[in-house]
């Protein structure tokens, strides 16, 4: 499976150079120093081709009008509670999904998962849950309201004293590495790869599902 994310970069730490200050962000201080504003909260994303489903009434015939049903993820949001020795964050998302046959009543549960992953490819945990949508006669659309959590050990998502260090030294006009970007040190990048985790949501899809999202 691709775990490549592309929603809610929350705490991408490495790319977190920007004009201002905000939680989960590295940014310059007026050219002397970097100032530290980190979140230990993980990142919350829908890795690529994971976010939408399509169903086919028969196998092997992927044409338009052998779809059963559609759906897709949508408004992913993200809680975290970093109190504690451990780091507890919580995803909330919507499925909204489209039927080709609008008759009858007809109920859809549909698997997705939960993964943590360290240092962008170490899978810390993996679950997968249930959210089901219900289509009422003649409807064609319906919607649905899911949400998942994680754990992530505090300790593994902080940065040493060390590393901090190096990072939010102030650094006056002058000094001899005042003009060195920290964050290039390999010691200071591996910390940083090392303390970074994400929190990726998407459906449970089969080899074929996948495929079929890769290829469309």
């Amino acid at each position: 499976m691709l775990f490549r994310t592309r929603v809610l970069p929350a705490a991408l730490i490495a790319a977190g150079l920007t004009g201002c200050s905000s939680e989960g962000e590295l940014v310059v201080n007026q050219g002397v120093g970097i100032t530290s504003v980190l979140s230990s909260c993980p990142s919350v994303g829908i890795p690529d081709y994971t976010g939408d489903v399509t169903v086919f009434r028969t196998g092997g015939d992927r044409s338009l009008g052998n779809i059963d049903f559609t759906a897709s993820m949508t408004n992913l949001r993200s809680t975290c509670n970093e109190g504690g020795d451990k780091i507890y964050s919580e995803a909330t998302f919507d499925v909204h999904a489209r039927r080709a046959d609008v008759r009858g009543a007809r109920t859809v549960t549909l698997p997705y998962f939960v993964t943590v992953l360290r240092g962008g490819s170490a899978v810390v945990s993996k679950r997968v849950g249930q959210v089901t949508l219900n289509f009422a006669d003649g409807q064609e659309r319906a919607s649905a309201s899911a949400k998942a959590g994680s754990f992530v050990d505090s300790a593994a998502a902080t940065l040493p004293a060390d590393i901090r260090e190096k990072i939010t030294r102030r650094r006056r006009a002058g000094d001899v590495d005042a003009a060195l970007d920290p964050l290039a040190d390999p010691e200071v990048k591996a910390a940083i790869q090392r303390t970074s985790f994400e929190m990726l949501v998407g459906f449970q899809l089969t080899e074929d599902q996948l495929a079929y999202n890769a290829t469309r």
